[in-house]
């Protein structure tokens, strides 16, 4: 009758369940065709978000490239009076703060700071004629030192030379100015005054060499350079020449940019390089090793870094970026000019900064967009479906859990019930005066000492489960013997085998190598399994204990079968007789006391040894349980040896 009840509360169970993933399935398909009908709508509204985001990025890119570029130029706070009112001694001191590690993060000099951005920093005093002179401000040394011109800096510092007769003169070097050959000088008046900006106001100032890379600025001569308060010689020019390294603008700084701007989910949505144009183009960075190739018109954007504003520029380069518009996404255009560029004329290839999205045409692009997120959305309605089925997979194996627990719970109150029945009876009998004799007292006492030693080998069991479930158990691997844990085996089980009867018959090979292995552990999993032999032997006395060597894969082990002729296991509850709580329908029927636990605990101990427990069995004919133990290595037992020689050393002794 409560078998019949519990099969129809599974078959509800069963019901409910399926009935609640159907709907949730329906659900799951009802929200697959929405999500599908919701994208497909939101094409039109990518292509065009994808078209107006290209111009302001690439905008933000380029500001934020000149801010990496002129933070020393902040820094060394070169004003509009052209260091009138500072002397080289307070640009030393102002270099030195901004290369500092520990300065204040929200100085205003420190935006966008990068000290490895600079290469070096010098003066080049060119207010004396007959003898300029280049210093070099060495913020690690905190002072200012003479420095012989190096080879890649002549040509720059000769123009800035040749520039540098007045400050106005100085302040427009920036110009298509036109070498004399005769001369080998630098011709200011032979610049078209059509050339001359409409924005050449305080825009001018600091000017780039984008050939080194570097930037300048002019300074006004004192007498005394490193007295800011000795008088001025506005005639005389000296100029601030810091140089930026390279390096650090291709592998940190555009890179850096680039991701900021032009990454995304799956990478860099485009295609950048900066390159100096002329034929053929030269890469200063790109994205991509084939990036750029082909027709400059596939390109969906063109700036030119360094460029003048469309009023000025002539350049073959400029011309074409400018009357020629690109496909795509977006078009060509010039930046912000904040350093007037050095060396920009006829003969000279503008830095340009080009853009071509990886996937195109732009539907292409949004259906794309529309896939990875149809895929995205698919995958989480199947994580949501497979969340669902480990879910009512899990609530089964807890209900099943949770009734072996039920099921352990009964047994162990039955085998605790037991003997404290007898020993309470025993008890009794001795405060009713029914005790008298001696036989009769020793016979009680038996009883007493037996039950309760029952009740210790139940409660042992049960803390010995736990502490192997929780991994508390702590073993003492040690070379053993054989013999040594069969000789603890038989003082452990003698009361039990003699009480029951049983004939314990022993075949050990001689000669067998040392196991690895804590004694204690090792006895108790034999002793679990000779229990188990006990109770389930059925009319049979008889239990077989065989020890033999086995090479097994690429190493030795041991095997300890305990064997017996009892009622043996079906097939059915041979994957189930090392799980925790688990008893046989058999078992239960038949009313064989036991817990669940002992082969459970058994296997656990020979996992934590390094070996296995296996079993064979054969209804109505027996069962062998079969402990698998490595063969210690003769390091472990070299190691062991010398220990060992002082234990028997102070036995000697005693």
């Amino acid at each position: 009758m409560t078998r019949a009840i519990g099969k129809k509360r599974n078959q509800s169970s069963s019901i409910f369940w399926i009935v609640v993933l159907s709907g949730m399935a329906s659900l799951v398909i009802m929200v697959a065709a929405l999500q599908y009908r919701w994208t497909k709508q939101l094409i039109e509204a990518t292509e065009a978000g994808m078209g107006n985001s290209l111009r302001p990025l690439t905008v933000g890119w380029h500001l934020d490239f000149y801010g990496e570029l002129s933070a020393i130029c902040v820094a060394l706070q070169v004003g509009p009076d052209s260091g009138a009112h500072d002397a080289w001694a307070d640009y030393l001191q102002r270099y030195t703060k901004w290369s500092r590690e520990d300065i204040a993060s929200d100085a205003p000099e420190t935006v966008n700071r990068s000290p490895d951005l600079v290469e070096q920093v010098y003066i080049w005093e060119t207010s004396n004629r007959t003898s300029p002179k280049l210093l070099r401000l060495a913020p690690e040394e905190n002072k200012i030192v003479s420095s012989e011109v190096p080879h890649d800096l002549k040509p720059l510092l000769d123009r800035l030379q040749a520039a540098s007769s007045t400050l106005p003169q100085a302040l427009r070097a920036w110009q298509a100015l036109r070498v004399s050959p005769e001369k080998n000088s630098v011709d200011l008046r032979a610049t078209p005054s059509s050339a001359l900006p409409r924005w050449s106001g305080a825009m001018i100032g600091w000017q780039l060499d984008k050939n080194i890379p570097a930037v300048v600025h002019p300074l006004v001569h004192h007498e005394q350079p490193f007295d800011s308060n000795s008088p001025v010689r506005r005639v005389a020019v000296d100029w601030m020449v810091v140089v930026l390294n390279l390096d650090t603008i291709r592998q940190r700084i555009i890179p850096n940019l680039t991701e900021r701007y032009f990454g995304g989910p799956a990478g860099l949505e485009y295609k950048l390089a900066v390159v100096e144009s002329g034929k053929p183009l030269h890469k200063i960075y790109s994205s991509d090793a084939d990036f750029p190739s082909g027709d400059n018109a596939n390109f969906d954007s063109r700036l030119n870094i360094f460029g003048p504003s469309p009023d000025t520029g002539d350049t073959l380069a400029w011309r074409t970026g400018k009357s020629e518009p690109a496909q795509g996404l977006g078009n060509s255009f010039s930046g912000l000019v904040w350093f007037p560029v050095i060396q920009y004329g006829t003969q000279d290839a503008p830095w340009m900064l080009l853009l071509q999205h990886r996937t195109s045409p732009l539907q292409g692009i949004a259906a794309d967009i529309w896939r990875r997120n149809m895929l995205a959305g698919g995958i989480v309605l199947v994580l949501l479906i497979i969340d669902l089925g480990l879910i009512v997979i899990a609530s089964r194996r807890a209900t099943n859990l949770a009734k072996l627990q039920l099921n352990f719970v009964a047994s162990v109150s039955h085998e605790l019930l037991t003997p404290l029945a007898a020993i309470y009876c025993t008890g009794q009998n001795a405060a009713d005066g029914l005790i008298e004799v001696k036989p009769d007292i020793i016979e009680h006492g038996s009883i007493i000492t037996g039950q309760t030693r029952q009740l210790i080998d139940l409660v042992r069991q049960i803390l010995m489960f736990a502490s192997t479930d929780s991994g508390t158990s702590h073993y003492s691997l040690r070379p053993l013997s054989v013999e040594e844990i069969l000789q603890c085996v038989r003082k452990d089980v003698a009361v039990l085998v003699d009480a029951a009867g049983f004939l314990v018959e022993e075949h050990v090979e001689p000669g067998l190598p040392f196991v690895m292995g804590d004694l204690h552990a090792l006895s108790h999993c034999l002793q679990n399994l000779i229990s188990n032999a006990v109770k389930y032997s059925g009319k049979s006395r008889w239990i077989g204990v065989s020890v033999s060597a086995h090479y097994v894969g690429n190493h030795d082990e041991i095997w300890i079968a305990v064997q017996d002729r009892g009622v043996g296991i079906g097939d059915s509850d041979l994957a189930h007789i090392f799980k925790p709580f688990y008893r046989s329908a058999k078992s239960v029927d038949a009313q064989i006391h036991g817990t669940g636990l002992g082969l459970a605990v058994a296997a656990r101990i020979a996992e934590a040894m390094g070996g296995r427990l296996s079993v064979t069995s054969e209804v109505e004919v027996g069962s062998i349980f079969t402990l698998h133990l490595r063969v210690a290595s003769s390091e472990a037992r070299m190691e062991e040896q010398p220990a060992l020689s002082l234990v028997r050393l102070k036995e000697v002794h005693k």
